[in-house]
């Protein structure tokens, strides 16, 4: 496998920043074909096990699939949605992207010591994520050094070395960044966020401060508890589901399953989302046979097509019409609700002209979506990203609660809160601790248990992390997991941040951009997998992970470890401790590294509702966590009740010749983990630079169906020009005025400073952007091919998509 050149060769920054073309698939060949109006079961499965064969190969398929989200096997790594119970479960538990997603991991491809040598850190920032993240499985611990070009192999001592020499050389521990990707185990956020807080910082940044941010804050300061308010038989039981800002068919494919339970049980669906996604509205299941032989199951009974951050709204207004019609549980208000009297005040005086300019909705659709509650006696409201990443997003979901504690829906069997988590174990690594500003009460335990105090000051959460490392302030940034440069706001803000540091420390199973844009020093230590084998001192071990609905199990992978150098999170996190810290406090990090039991016991001892946590999470099954408002309608807040939270409603004035464009997924990635060039559902095939628009938007923009155009943003509070270069147009149904695009390609527009109110998560539902004929931002803004903010581009001129009849 040889070079293909140097970055310049291909459209990249110079100095190894964001890619703007690919040069390992051809954009020319992307065609678009008709949008799917069901999720094809069926369809899924060819997928799936098509890359499963072709990356895996048949027996380790076979080892994999078959032991993935079972009682005795290992938890999938990719969404959060909820197992079932142990005698309940099909004998594929699993779904396309969740097959995907271990078929990246059990892939029997290597990323060898010889790779590094071949290729150096220039040639591979040449490079698409999708092309990295296909080279297959790191072998072997690596450092780029100061100067270098190349990455080359390192001992595991020498690193655990280095990196506590460097974290010990710092004048304070705020210096350092720690941040967690959401599949960390919760054996490791525990041992990680034990270590940052006896190093002696809270600097604990996460994925969630990027998407559920504004869940964790809104159902905190609403219900007293950010998670989940039901099980997951409350969705089977449900009268009407609301699925409101998200796409189950893509991002929680076994959600469907449920839906159709629900849906055989009587339940209705209404489903609120900008763009009308097929998992939204039809599925058929593989593992029935009316889903293969038969029409499947219709799942929306009534779709509302709402403008991105339409929601908050949407949600008064149907308060409102609950309160004009008193559909209302008053025996739920005067018991268990506190500031009930205002929030009516406030809705009853709703402009609905204003509604209906902020939502692109009619009074009649909105006064059906209302009637549908009214109707409704149990109601489980889900949501996901669609709602988190808005300015106003804090509010929005304090409406939805709003509405859901006007009719009781709190506390009862049916009904509830749910909001989807999209990384599989995001909600777990936030209850071990995994938080920049965490519960006194928290710190509190850690004092008790292990004899020190923590620091007590509130850390930097992912944004403020930026600036920190942008600014000087944060000089050595460690990420357990993810990849932080892609997935982060503000691409190129990031990027400049995260090479201004010293030492950049990554814990990694692939190649992402995020070894590429580094600290002066970087490490790249490869850790083994949810798949593999974890054997220690002291025997195999397992380890435990949280769903979106508190449930808590274990998990163990089949396979042994795509290397025999490779170390598991828990001993690199303990080791990097013990070589930093030594015995400081009478932490016993080796003993935690040699036996995970160790660090189980610390959990039972500090984290609230973990009592016997060692035997309880062993259970078929494990157990489900203690959550006052669903178990006993206990709300733990100011005033002990579910509290109402009057928001002041903010049309949104997007200026002439401007959309609002949201960021998201394509059916064929997860998170930044790009797994293929098909978005099959929106008739996507073969590349992603595409950008969904209205017929009339086009029209009235002076556009036609498959122009190529940048999109150009600027953010009110800075002069700095954000551009996302070569997109095709594509003609979509999709709510006027608004556009849509993949991330993490259009990161780089999202500003770093431009976030939600309260929880600090960037608004990447909700970016204000103009549209300009390709090549003009290289031509006004660029200079040609000169640097502009530190970044060289050069660009080659793609032909015209092939349009599918």
């Amino acid at each position: 496998m040889g070079s293909n050149g140097s970055a310049r060769d291909h459209g990249v920054t110079g100095d190894g920043g964001v890619v703007d073309h690919h040069p390992d698939y051809d954009e020319a060949d992307l065609r678009v074909g008709k949008p799917k109006t069901k999720a094809a079961g069926a369809t899924a499965v060819a997928v799936s096990m098509n890359r499963s064969l072709r990356q895996m190969g048949l027996v380790r398929t076979g080892e994999t699939l078959l032991e993935l989200n079972k009682a005795e096997g290992f938890d999938c790594m990719s969404c959060a949605w909820p197992d079932p119970d142990p005698g309940h479960r099909h004998p594929a538990e699993f779904c396309e992207n969740g097959a995907k997603a271990v078929a990246e991991e059990a892939t029997t491809a290597r990323v060898t010591p010889e790779f590094f040598a071949q290729y150096s850190i220039e040639d591979l920032a040449s490079h698409s994520d999708y092309w990295l993240g296909k080279q297959g499985r790191i072998t072997h611990p690596m450092i780029k050094r100061a100067g270098a070009a190349h990455y080359e192999p390192i001992e595991w001592a020498e690193a655990y070395r280095l990196i506590g020499a460097e974290l010990n050389s710092l004048d304070s521990p705020d210096e350092a960044i720690f941040y967690t990707s959401g599949r960390a185990s919760n054996e490791a956020a525990f041992a990680y966020q034990l270590f940052v807080r006896a190093f002696g910082t809270n600097n604990l940044p996460d994925c969630s401060n990027m998407c559920h941010e504004s869940t964790s804050i809104a159902l905190a300061e609403s219900i007293g508890i950010g998670k989940a308010s039901v099980v997951l038989d409350d969705v089977h039981d449900a009268e009407l589901i609301v699925l409101q800002g998200h796409n189950p068919g893509t991002n929680h494919p076994r959600m469907l399953t449920h839906l159709e339970t629900a849906k055989r049980n009587g339940a209705k669906i209404l489903s609120i989302n900008p763009l009308k996604e097929a998992g939204l509205l039809h599925f058929q299941n593989p593992q029935t046979p009316s889903g293969v032989l038969g029409r499947g199951t219709d799942l929306s009974d009534f779709h509302l097509q709402i403008r991105p951050r339409g929601d908050l709204a949407l949600m008064q207004a149907i308060g409102s019409l609950l309160v004009e019609w008193d559909a209302l549980d008053h025996e739920f208000l005067d018991e268990y609700t506190h500031g009930f009297a205002q929030w009516k005040d406030h809705v009853q005086r709703v402009d609905w002209d204003d509604v209906l300019q902020e939502t692109g909705l009619t009074r009649a659709e909105i006064t059906k979506a209302a009637r549908m509650l009214a109707d409704s006696k149990k109601t489980v409201f889900c949501w996901a990203m669609g709602l988190t990443q808005h300015r106003n997003a804090v509010a929005i979901i304090k409406e939805v609660c709003n509405v859901a504690f006007a009719q009781g829906n709190i506390g009862k069997p049916g009904a509830g809160l749910l909001p989807l988590r999209g990384h599989s174990n995001v909600q777990g690594d936030r209850t071990m601790g995994i938080w920049e500003r965490p519960p006194q009460s928290f710190l509190d335990s850690l004092q008790e248990v292990f004899g020190f105090d923590p620091p007590r000051e509130n850390g930097h959460d992912t944004v403020d992390s930026i600036r920190a490392m942008r600014d000087g302030k944060a000089k050595f940034f460690m990420s357990l997991g993810g990849n932080f440069v892609d997935a982060a706001p503000d691409s190129r803000v990031t990027a400049a941040a995260m090479q201004n540091t010293r030492m950049s420390v990554q814990l990694s199973t692939k190649l992402n951009r995020s070894h590429l844009v580094t600290g002066e020093t970087a490490f790249i230590l490869p850790v083994k997998g949810r798949t593999e084998k974890d054997v220690q001192a002291s025997g195999p071990q397992y380890v435990s992970v949280e769903d979106s609905t508190c449930s808590v199990h274990a998990s163990r992978g089949p396979l042994e470890p795509a290397s025999p150098y490779l170390e598991s999170e828990t001993g690199i996190v303990t080791q990097i401790a013990h070589a930093t810290l030594g015995d400081r406090y009478g932490l016993d990090w080796l003993a935690m590294r040699d036996d995970y039991a160790v660090i189980r016991r610390y959990i039972a001892a500090v984290v609230p509702g973990c009592e016997g946590y060692e035997v309880n999470v062993r259970r078929p099954g494990g157990f489900i966590l203690p959550h006052p408002p669903r178990d006993e309608r206990r709300f733990e807040t100011q005033s002990s009740r579910a509290e109402f939270a009057v928001s002041p409603l903010e049309v949104m004035q997007v200026p002439e010749r401007h959309l609002l464009l949201q960021t998201l997924r394509s059916h064929d990635q997860f998170n930044t983990t790009i797994y293929g060039l098909s978005d099959r559902y929106r008739g996507i095939e073969g590349g992603r630079r595409v950008v969904f628009m209205h017929h009339d938007d086009i029209a009235a923009l002076g556009y036609d169906n498959g122009d190529m155009i940048d999109l150009i943003t600027k953010w009110d509070d800075d002069d700095h020009v954000r551009y996302a270069t070569d997109f095709r147009i594509v003609e979509y149904d999709i709510p006027r005025g608004t556009a849509a695009a993949y991330y993490p390609e259009t990161n780089p527009l999202v500003p770093l400073d431009s976030t939600a109110r309260g929880s600090n998560c960037p608004t990447s539902k909700s970016i204000v952007v103009r549209l300009e004929p390709a090549g003009t931002v290289r031509r006004e803004h660029l200079g040609g091919e000169q640097k502009a903010l530190g970044w060289d581009w050069t660009h080659k001129s793609d032909p015209q998509p092939h349009y599918l009849s």
